[in-house]
């Protein structure tokens, strides 16, 4: 069986993305890693990042952006798919250059590769998201942002990247059939200087609503608003993501009180009907999204047994290690069908 990740970027270092960290986390686990790496700026020095890594798995093909798919972000999905097509894997594992894996996930992301290589049933994996917000001890866990994505999927189906590189499809633009694989996906996006952060949103909605004369010149640092009320991040991570996260250096920039209403709207979690979803998800849904849109669709028991000739519902392993630094938890089959296990992240 082959791994092979792959994904897509253009002035990451520039814009402050930690696309070498990123590769580094999945390196342990793929065969090979495909970046598509855009035309960056003159001043922008990725290349030279992504060679420092010195690995003969990691494969970069440097690429053309064209400016007529800038609008609606076009490019990103146009690139991501190059990137994909590139893969020789039996699954494809797509990581953006600001998400990251943690080393501890890594084993149960090769033990489902492995064990449902055979069930084409099954066209992906579904994965969970820690988003940080302005620090790398923050959190946002709301209704409107991205709780789960399809990170990793079947080659050779057909599969895309699709609209603006968010998630896939298949064929005809078919939906995929997923399964819930318990490793999550670090996301360090919103984790930057502010004014870095406020460069990288002008440059981002450029791309989804047409830039303008305005992007070339200086912008408003990006306002994280008070952060001292979110989710507190208590556990590690990932190892590949050590050194950068000891360049951090804007704290003093950084709003630590607790937001509060008379603080008005700064960002969309801020208003009266997301704080009331998001309630009700976290304290009686179990963070499920009410009324969300999902580009998937998630496979019960009935329909994976199907999958294997022999009919019976395989597990990725048959227990969890004893030792497990951040869960004891022994392996269990939900409803669906599908391993279950308790992945809440403590310190060690």
């Amino acid at each position: 069986m082959l791994i092979s990740g792959f994904t897509m970027a253009r002035n990451a270092c520039k814009l402050h993305f930690p696309l070498k960290e990123s590769i580094l986390s999945a390196l342990p686990i793929v065969d090979e890693f495909i970046v598509a790496l855009g035309d960056s700026d003159e001043d922008d020095n990725t290349l030279e990042i992504l060679l420092s890594i010195n690995d003969p798995k990691l494969k970069i093909y440097r690429r053309q952006w064209d400016e007529n798919l800038f609008f609606g972000g076009k490019i990103f999905a146009h690139e991501t798919n190059f990137a994909l097509s590139q893969c020789r894997g039996d699954w494809c594992l797509y990581l953006q250059a600001d998400e990251v894996l943690h080393e501890d996930d890594l084993r149960y992301i090769k033990m489902y590769c492995e064990d449902y290589r055979e069930n084409f049933a099954v066209d992906g994996f579904l994965l969970p998201y820690f988003h940080f917000w302005g620090d790398y001890r923050h959190r946002i866990n709301v209704h409107h942002i991205c709780r789960k994505e399809i990170r990793l999927v079947r080659n050779r189906i057909g599969c895309y990247s699709h609209v603006d590189a968010v998630s896939f499809r298949k064929m005809d633009n078919q939906k995929l059939n997923i399964i819930d694989l318990p490793a999550h996906i670090y996301h360090y996006g919103y984790v930057r200087p502010p004014k870095l952060m406020g460069r990288k949103k002008k440059i981002q909605e450029g791309f989804h609503r047409g830039f303008d004369d305005t992007h070339k010149y200086e912008v408003a640092d990006f306002n994280y608003g008070p952060i001292g009320g979110l989710p507190a991040f208590e556990g590690t991570h990932p190892s590949a993501m050590k050194t950068w996260i000891e360049k951090f250096n804007w704290g003093l920039e950084l709003n630590y009180d607790v937001w509060k209403p008379w603080n008005g709207v700064i960002h969309q979690q801020h208003k009266l009907r997301y704080r009331m979803l998001t309630w009700v998800e976290n304290n009686f849904l179990d963070g499920r999204t009410l009324f969300g849109f999902k580009n998937y669709y998630r496979l019960n028991k009935k329909q994976i047994l199907a999958g294997w000739d022999d009919n019976r519902i395989h597990l990725p392993f048959s227990e969890i290690e004893k030792d497990r630094s951040r869960t004891s938890s022994p392996v269990v089959l939900s409803e669906e069908g599908l391993p279950k296990t308790s992945m809440d992240h403590s310190l060690y």
